[in-house]
């Protein structure tokens, strides 16, 4: 009886592959990697062999049920259920590309939404049998020859030079066409190429600016420059307006989150491709970007000829819409023909991060301190609304250990040091440690607890680069001088917002705030009335930050 060889391709483990008799049917399952996607089985039906002890996080999963053919085979097997982390017999079914694939939670992994790919496959429990029982696993290696092994090329990671997490806002408008917008996507793909694109280098995602925005894939979606191209070629031409300022709002709002991959400390940047001119108001999306800490490049390309001048709602758009107008953020070509020439260009100011002035902003560059009256008059459920005006402040803030920074003082008669700037580096902590502060009640000596605070408090951070801050939340007359104290604070850079309740006078509420008084200073007569001076502090700090920065 002849027997026939059926050959597998190995990849450091393989399954060592017993003759097939004659005659009999199915076929043996091919051994694969955790990394092994559906794109790499091209067959409509095939059986492959998953190791066992992967990494989930090695399992790159889109989709539920149906998975994006980019996905993890075996991730994708753990994800439904099939087989459990040791690995096992999977059968895999070739379908259609699809839209939206969900983005669901199950058996330890968390799959990941995509709005669009080209192939997808499902995923069974292959069958178990003689020919899974028949495979023993071998090294591959062979004896020592004096020759020294290659070593397994590790995973790339990227252009360490280069850390930035970018969206590439592209126009998918009637103005650009669809061949017009075929060729913007070529070049888009060798800007990514030439970034270096890698788990430690440059980031990168991809949103369309058409009549409405749509987010491509995100930062999280893909770390190699092959998946990256993948995807921007299977990008689809969606036509109408070219809204770009509606996508870049909508871009800065929603595509730079910690769910959707951005890094804590690393520069955001957002690269406007326009053909021609935006359709809408692009300066509002501008200030709402730079508000969030994002660096806008406009890429415009064909600029209006003279004759579609009178279309363009703001013909100064560019200037308005960056981040600063001094040429570094704005880039010109004049078509989309032979554009490889301005891809290193394009790339190296991309990578310039010392010039990205927009990634600090009131919300990740700020100390503040607060400076919490714990007067007797006060009472403890009224303290506990303080506490709670405290908190809805400094949640606003992005806290970390290269961020915002939050401290807190009680005060009566005496000062006590809740906690300084440099205890707590996560969010969660600091409202933790808000919550939980102890009521002291007693005397009010504002001016001494102004002094101690800056002396305390703000003094050891004299070399952090941030903007201080200092809230103070009152509800009554100072048995002391708060003028001398609070002139103290402002000569060393401190800004006062003064917050009074009740019995507090107006007139030491104006000498302890910042000038201009009447922006810095504010008054509720009960205590439930500070929940809406809340946006009116926030607001104010930024205001401050973005003057300060001019």
């Amino acid at each position: 009886m002849s027997a026939a060889w059926i050959p597998v391709l190995c990849l450091g483990v393989c399954l060592l592959l017993l003759p097939e008799p004659a005659g009999s049917q199915g076929a043996v399952p091919i051994a694969i990697t955790c990394f092994t996607r559906g794109l790499d089985i091209r067959k409509e039906k095939a059986d492959v062999l998953c190791p066992g002890g992967c990494a989930l996080e090695e399992f790159s999963v889109f989709g539920n049920i149906v998975y994006a053919s980019v996905s993890s085979i075996c991730g994708a097997a753990v994800h439904r259920g099939v087989i459990s982390i040791s690995g096992g017999p999977v059968r895999i079914y070739s379908l259609p590309g699809r839209e939206n694939y969900s983005s669901v939670a199950a058996n330890g992994i968390q799959s990941q939404t995509l709005s669009r790919w080209s192939a997808s496959f499902t995923v069974t429990k292959g069958k178990s049998g003689t020919q899974e029982a028949t495979g023993q696993a071998v090294s591959t290696a062979r004896p020592p020859t004096g020759k020294r092994l290659k070593k397994t090329p590790e995973k790339k990671t990227g252009n360490k030079d280069c850390k930035a997490d970018i969206a590439f806002l592209i126009d998918g408008s009637f103005n650009i066409g669809q061949r017009r917008f075929n060729l913007q996507k070529n070049f888009v793909g060798k800007v990514a190429l030439m970034l270096g694109i890698g788990t430690e280098g440059p980031h990168v995602g991809l949103v369309q600016a058409s009549e409405h925005p749509k987010i491509e894939f995100y930062l999280k979606n893909f770390t190699s420059a092959k998946d990256v191209l993948f995807a921007i070629k299977e990008v689809g031409f969606r036509g109408g307006n070219s809204n770009t300022g509606k996508a870049l709002k909508h871009t800065a709002q929603k595509f730079f989150t910690a769910d959707t991959g951005v890094r804590r400390g690393i520069p955001k940047v957002v690269v406007v491709f326009i053909d021609g001119w935006p359709s809408d108001d692009i300066e509002e999306a501008g200030i709402v970007a730079r508000e969030f800490g994002v660096n806008v490049f406009i890429v415009s390309v064909a600029k209006p000829i003279p004759e579609e001048l009178g279309m363009v709602q703001d013909v100064a758009f560019v200037d308005k819409a960056v981040c600063r107008n001094n040429g570094f953020f704005s880039y010109h070509m004049p078509n989309w023909f032979g554009t490889t020439k301005y891809v290193k260009p394009l790339v190296q100011k991309l990578c310039t991060h010392e010039q990205m002035m927009c990634s600090k902003t009131c919300y990740n560059s700020v100390n503040i301190a607060f400076l919490i009256d714990g007067s007797s008059s006060v009472g403890d459920s009224n303290f506990r609304l303080m506490l709670e005006f405290v908190s809805n402040i400094a949640k606003t803030f992005e806290i970390s250990d290269i961020g915002a920074k939050i401290a807190a003082v009680q005060f009566t008669y005496d000062q006590r040091t809740e906690f300084s700037f440099t205890d707590y580096s996560t969010k969660e902590n600091v409202l933790a440690v808000i919550r939980n502060i102890r009521y002291m009640s007693g005397g009010t000596a504002t001016g001494d607890a102004i002094s101690f605070t800056v002396r305390n408090v703000f003094g050891p951070m004299r070399e952090s680069p941030n903007k201080n801050f200092l809230v103070i939340v009152t509800d009554g007359q100072s048995y002391d001088d708060v003028r001398g104290p609070a002139a103290a604070a402002h000569d060393a850079g401190i800004t006062i917002f003064s917050v009074g309740v009740a019995w507090a006078p107006l007139d030491d509420l104006k000498d302890m705030a910042s000038k201009p008084k009447e922006s810095h200073a504010f008054f509720t007569r009960e205590f439930t009335g500070l929940e809406p001076i809340v946006s009116d502090v926030i607001r104010g700090i930024c205001r401050d930050f973005l003057e300060s920065q001019q």
